[in-house]
Formats: structure tokens, sequence, C-alpha cells
């Protein structure tokens, strides 16, 4: 097998040049690169805007003071929970009782 020499090759990729080809690439391969360049450029633009509009916004729907006084809302409100059922235990004892001493007789 005979070894090409540079002079071949360079008439070989002379060969491939034409009306539709660029330095050895397709013009839709250049076209293709381009779009995609396009595509990951605006992405990447689109996620930064996005990122610093993000920034922005989280603005606290409660602010610590409201926070503070739901917090110690719903603590009485638990509080005031334990009362009732402890009443509620009271009163069930006191049933049962007036139930076992109605049923002795």
């Amino acid at each position: 097998m005979k070894k090409k020499s540079a002079i071949d090759n360079t008439i070989n990729m002379l060969d491939t040049f034409g009306e539709d080809r660029v330095l050895g690439v397709s013009i839709k391969s250049l076209v293709a690169i381009g779009m995609t360049v396009a595509v990951a450029v605006s992405g990447y633009s689109m996620i930064k805007r996005d990122i610093e509009i993000a920034k922005e916004l989280p603005i606290p729907p409660v602010t610590k003071e409201e926070f503070r006084l739901q917090t110690e809302i719903i603590d009485n409100a638990i509080l005031e929970t334990k009362e009732d059922i402890s009443e509620i235990k009271e009163q069930m004892n006191r049933m049962e009782s007036r139930l076992f001493e109605n049923s002795r007789r």
C-alpha cells in the first residue's frame, strides 16, 4: 500500500471543498452549530435573569411580629384544649362512678 504524500492529501481536501462546504464542514453543520450556540446562550441568559428576579421576590408573607403572635395564639389554643380535655376527663370519671353506684343497687 502506497503512502499518500502531503500533496495528495491537500488535493483530496480541495476536492471536498465546494460551494456547500466551508473548511470541510457543510453549511448545514455550521447552521446547526450556530443554532446550538444561540440556544445555549439564550437559555443561560434566561436562567440568569430568572435568578436575579428570584433574589428580589421572596418577600416574607408573614412578618416576625405576626409570626410571634400566631405562635402565641396557637400555644394558647393548645393550653385551652388541654384544660377542656381535663374537664371532660373529670366529667367522665364522675359519670363512671355514678354508673358504677347505680349498677350496684
